[in-house]
């Protein structure tokens, strides 16, 4: 069943556009479930806002291209366009040529994710997989699965399997 899923555009949220751009090769075959481990915003003013900042702390204190992740939910399960479907992120170190990063954004070592969030999630990746982003049988992981990290924060990595259930 193809989900929908309301996705706010870079051009929405006013984002930087990027540096370069890298096109994946082929569908993702791998999700990395992050989390931006700063204010869990639930309204999207503030959401917006918030990725703005991201995007800059990004670009230039990290250097990346542009903002890490793919896509970004804020807690009132509102979807954020990233670097967006089909493009190489830059969010796990030496994972990022076969993957999609997903960020929620808040700290869940503290906060438990919202339904909303999990919901708009679980769309996403549906409809990442019917219109051919996202191989059918992609991995789903959390960040410290591929790296020396907390991230996803304990309260959303014990989610996970919530998301697991996609597709």
């Amino acid at each position: 069943m193809d989900q929908k899923v309301t996705v706010v555009s870079r051009l929405e949220w006013g984002a930087t556009p990027p540096q370069n751009k890298e096109t994946l090769r082929g569908s993702a075959c791998r999700v990395i479930i992050h989390h931006t481990t700063l204010a869990n915003y639930k309204g999207q003013r503030q959401c917006m806002e918030l990725l703005v900042s991201i995007q800059r702390l990004h670009m230039k204190e990290r250097g990346f291209d542009d903002i890490g992740y793919n896509f970004l939910v804020g807690g009132d399960g509102t979807v954020y366009e990233g670097r967006g479907w089909g493009v190489v992120g830059a969010h796990t170190k030496g994972n990022n040529h076969d993957s999609l990063g997903i960020a929620f954004m808040g700290n869940f070592n503290s906060d438990t994710p919202s339904k909303e969030a999990i919901s708009a999630v679980k769309q996403l990746l549906q409809s990442g997989v019917s219109q051919g982003f996202l191989h059918p049988q992609f991995g789903l992981f959390g960040h410290r699965d591929l790296g020396n990290t907390e991230c996803p924060g304990q309260k959303l990595y014990a989610a996970l399997p919530q998301l697991k259930s996609a597709t």
